[in-house]
């Protein structure tokens, strides 16, 4: 059985090059990293709460970096979830994920094989929206991976347990008015220990419950390496 510090290893070691989880046709020299931390001065000017006024931010970061993704957020500690309740009830602010900020209905792929384990309209304020998990086993080893912030359409025809391919187009990204009113984004989570969520799990936690889930839910990027 693999112990979970061995676990960050086993994924990094899965390819040697980056996988995709965005449309494939989008170069990786159009991918840039963008700081939404609570640390970047730059956003005290911006209504965070807005999901137009942080897309027009996000829109013209992109647009002044000649990209056409923004990505980051693993463990970022983010003032974004402040306007919602689903949040400040246990004073979660620290991002689990890896966002990528790009156009609504950009596809989504899978980066590797798996089946559907469950998926979910996650309707509060702030959440995901709908999203999808998949599960996958490779080598003996059991993970998931979560997809939050789709398009309605993404999980229409689901079905729990149905085969994906990696390379293939698992769904697209929603606007704000379904993805938990957020700019058009990916929010993309690896997690070990899926516990008992079905179609949701955290994304964001409080500084009293990081430990346990920088071990369970580790950087994206030893999957996507875009940095």
């Amino acid at each position: 059985m693999m112990h979970f510090k061995d676990f960050p290893e086993f994924l990094n070691n899965l390819s040697s090059k980056p996988l995709c989880v965005l449309d494939a046709s989008i170069p990786f020299d159009k991918f840039t990293s963008i700081n939404l931390s609570k640390t970047n001065i730059k956003l005290h000017a911006v209504n965070v709460s807005s999901s137009m006024a942080l897309g027009q931010y996000i829109d013209n970061y992109i647009e002044k970096e000649e990209a056409l993704v923004a990505y980051g957020g693993y463990l970022e500690v983010r003032n974004i979830y402040n306007r919602s309740q689903h949040f400040n009830k246990d004073t979660r602010n620290i991002h689990l994920g890896m966002d990528l900020w790009c156009n609504a209905e950009t596809p989504v792929l899978a980066p590797l094989n798996g089946t559907v384990h469950s998926f979910k309209n996650n309707t509060q304020f702030g959440d995901y929206g709908p999203t999808i998990i998949l599960k996958h086993a490779i080598e003996g080893v059991e993970f998931y991976t979560l997809y939050g912030h789709l398009s309605l359409k993404s999980i229409a025809n689901l079905q729990v347990g149905e085969w994906v391919k990696q390379g293939e187009q698992l769904a697209t990204l929603g606007d704000a008015s379904v993805n938990g009113d957020y700019p058009p984004h990916l929010h993309f989570q690896i997690i070990k220990d899926i516990e008992n969520y079905y179609g949701d799990y955290p994304g964001v936690c409080s500084k009293a419950d990081l430990e346990f889930y920088k071990t369970n839910c580790p950087n994206p990027n030893f999957l996507l390496k875009l940095y």
